[in-house]
């Protein structure tokens, strides 16, 4: 009741007690008490009501009275009795107008007949809008009170029963509200003088201290955008009002136009360019760098930039992407390849971000005729916190909030810019290696779906190569293709997963932000043995375990290798992706449709995505019988039935491919050549539809014989990168 009229529910409240002292009907003591108290509760409102009356109106403060239950007669001066269905307050409106007139002045007179309006002919189910009308008031005005409680009451034969004891009053709160409306228009007057003074000042104290300022920002922002080459001088963060010679000569060959009303937003779009250039030209493997150089030092802006700061360990999946037959783009594009670089590098970038969970998923960095793409898990340090916390939750049953949470860009604190004195935390940091070393992956809530989506990113970059309006351009190019459309872009691709070390490689000349681990020479290994297998992208093993099982259901384990360099022994994967025979066009959707397809991932995508289905069609039930065997033969050491096994895989294939006319026209031409005599026609035809990995294994065991040798282990070492 913080916003009501308390005195009217006091006075209910106290006509309430009253009511409950009376418990018996019949009763004439009680009966006498009530009809006294009541007598005078209502005549005295009434009273006090004509002691404010404003400008001779004459609207009663109570508006209707009840009063339950019916105990005995509500006696009057002339001894008649009250109705059972009149209300408390049409009783008193006839006992005033018992009284002689000779005994009234004229107001007194005039009083009563407007409290007869409102009171007379009372009813228990009034309503506020009857007695707003009769008594000439808005309805919002009338203020409803009521009290009930449960009490006993002996009837005339001596019976007890339970019964309710109620007040129900109405009551006329107009001066009250337009009281506390005038109170209300005051208050919102002084708010108003006091926020317009207030911001008179706050608007001078930004002129003084805001504008003033941004406005020197931006002509040190004009100066270094004329020549990014200039060095800084002192003169450029004096704190006076005075600005140096050059900058005053920039004033004064700018215009108010030029330099425009909104600084703030001029200086926001400034830095705006600067970051997304920053991140551009560094990636997510330097942003460290430019935080830590960025950042305060016990109080005072970093004076120096210091590159050679220290690595932080991070958990990722590494992919890498080549061009194939580069060598021959660059010899006969000339300057021009990078255009193509920059066309193909637009699709990668755009499915590799898209795919990526969380916007996990960058390109780091070009290395000619390959890209390093990187699915950024999180740092090790927080990554292992986290899993440990969720750990205890767990199993500890801890009510602190906690668990694997989603991996959120921090700010870095601030740290010593000279590598000198990090070498103090050399024994935390050597912690931290070992643990990232021994923490499996799997164990991470979550990891399948962002495995899941990272290797989707590779196949629609895939998908999307072959669909490109401008990457589809180059086919007709003359120096490519002689202008007969005999050259496309194909890519290999290549993921492994584990931890690296992200941070900066150079001086101060030069820096390169950068990511060193052996699973990003290992993502190096899987796409360079593509070629070697025939495939399109090659994942590890350690990729293959972080998958759903229904994505994994779709990889074909095609062998397993060690890797020059390494002594791990790891089976290989691929996800069999035939771009011949497929047009990617028919199954194009929008970016707005791929983005939403993107964050609704869900493991059934694996089987009802158009693309994904397309570059698999050529891939039958037996052909992947007949593989399995002859691959499981060749790892137990039965190279002969492994033999017989895979060549029977690879004319299935061949069959497959060329009784579903996937490629018809490439072997009508082929069929052409071989009819004319050309010998290396047939074998080029095999190699355009047989599979490659069944054909690899083939010529790996013949060449060693036919035969395993007699310490072979079931892998064999990938000798060349």
């Amino acid at each position: 009741n913080g916003n009501a009229n308390l005195i009217s529910i006091n006075m209910v409240n106290q006509l309430q007690a009253i009511n409950q002292i009376v418990t018996e009907v019949g009763n004439p003591d009680g009966c006498d008490f009530l009809t006294t108290s009541i007598y005078a509760w209502a005549t005295g409102i009434v009273a006090g009501n004509h002691a404010n009356l404003d400008h001779n109106e004459y609207t009663p403060y109570v508006l209707y009275l009840w009063v339950e239950p019916r105990r005995c007669p509500f006696s009057l001066v002339n001894g008649n009795l009250t109705e059972s269905d009149e209300t408390v307050t049409s009783v008193l409106c006839s006992l005033f107008e018992s009284i002689d007139p000779d005994l009234l002045t004229e107001q007194e007179a005039n009083i009563i007949k407007t409290v007869c309006t409102v009171w007379g002919n009372g009813e228990q189910n009034a309503t506020s809008e009857e007695l707003a009308s009769k008594a000439g008031i808005r309805v919002g005005a009338i203020q409803d009170v009521y009290f009930s409680t449960l009490g006993n009451l002996t009837l005339e034969d001596g019976t007890v029963n339970e019964t309710i004891y109620s007040v129900a009053a109405k009551f006329n709160q107009t001066t009250t509200v337009g009281t506390a409306a005038f109170a209300s228009f005051l208050l919102q007057a002084c708010l108003l003088i006091c926020v317009l003074g207030g911001l008179t000042v706050l608007r001078r104290d930004a002129i003084v201290l805001v504008l003033g300022p941004l406005r020197r920002m931006l002509k040190i922002v004009a100066r270094y955008a004329k020549n990014p080459l200039a060095h800084a001088t002192a003169s450029h963060s004096n704190k006076g009002g005075n600005d140096s010679d050059e900058e005053s000569d920039i004033a004064r060959a700018s215009s108010a136009d030029q330099l425009g009303n909104f600084e703030t937003t001029q200086l926001i779009n400034a830095i705006t360019k600067i970051a997304d250039l920053l991140r551009k030209c560094w990636g997510v493997a330097g942003a460290d760098i430019i935080s830590t150089n960025l950042a305060t030092q016990e109080g005072a802006l970093t004076e120096v930039f210091n590159p050679t700061v220290p690595g932080k360990s991070v958990y990722a999946l590494f992919g890498f992407a080549a061009i194939n037959e580069f060598s021959h783009m660059i010899h006969n594009l000339g300057p021009d390849v990078m255009i193509l670089i920059n066309d193909v590098a637009n699709v990668l970038h755009g499915e590799v971000f898209r795919w990526g969970y969380g916007d996990s998923g960058q390109c780091n960095k070009n290395l000619g005729s390959a890209f390093l793409m990187v699915f950024r898990i999180g740092l090790v340090k927080e990554v292992i916190k986290k899993l440990e916390r969720a750990t205890n939750v767990v199993f500890a049953g801890s009510t602190q909030k906690g668990g694997v949470r989603r991996r959120k860009k921090s700010r870095v604190g601030s740290r010593n810019a000279s590598f000198q004195d990090s070498r103090g935390s050399a024994a935390s940091q050597s912690t931290t290696t070992i643990k990232a070393m021994s923490l499996n992956l799997q164990s991470l809530p979550g990891i399948s779906t962002f495995t899941d989506r990272a290797v989707i990113g590779m196949l629609k970059s895939f998908a999307c190569i072959y669909r490109d309006d401008k990457l589809l351009a180059w086919r007709d190019d003359f120096r490519l293709g002689a202008g007969v459309g005999a050259f496309s872009v194909n890519m290999f691709f290549g993921l492994d997963a584990g931890w690296a070390v992200e941070g900066a490689v150079g001086s101060g000349y030069k820096i390169d932000a950068t990511y060193l681990s052996p699973h990003v020479n290992m993502a190096s290994r899987m796409m360079s043995a593509c070629k070697q297998y025939g495939v399109s992208i090659l994942l590890s093993q350690a990729v293959q375990e972080l998958m759903s099982s229904t994505a994994r259901s779709k990889l074909r384990h095609l062998d397993t290798i060690t890797v020059k360099g390494s002594s791990l022994k790891q089976r290989i994967y691929t996800y069999d992706a035939r771009h011949k025979g497929v047009d990617f066009f028919l199954f194009s959707r929008s970016d707005e449709q791929a983005d939403l397809d993107a964050e609704q991932y869900s493991p059934r995508l694996w089987e009802v995505d158009m693309d994904l289905r397309a570059m698999r069609q050529h891939v039958t039930e037996d052909f992947l019988v007949e593989f399995n065997k002859g691959r499981d033969y060749y790892l137990h050491g039965d190279w002969k039935k492994a033999i017989k096994h895979l060549e029977r895989a690879d004319e299935i294939m061949v069959e497959n491919v060329m009784d579903l006319g996937y490629i018809e026209e490439e072997l009508n031409e082929l069929r052409n050549r071989i009819m004319d005599g050309e010998i290396l026609a047939e074998e080029e035809l095999r190699n355009e539809t047989g599979d490659g990995p069944s054909r690899c294994l083939i010529t790996f065991m013949k060449n060693a014989g036919g035969v395993a040798p007699k310490d072979w282990k079931g892998y064999r070492p990938l000798t060349s990168k």
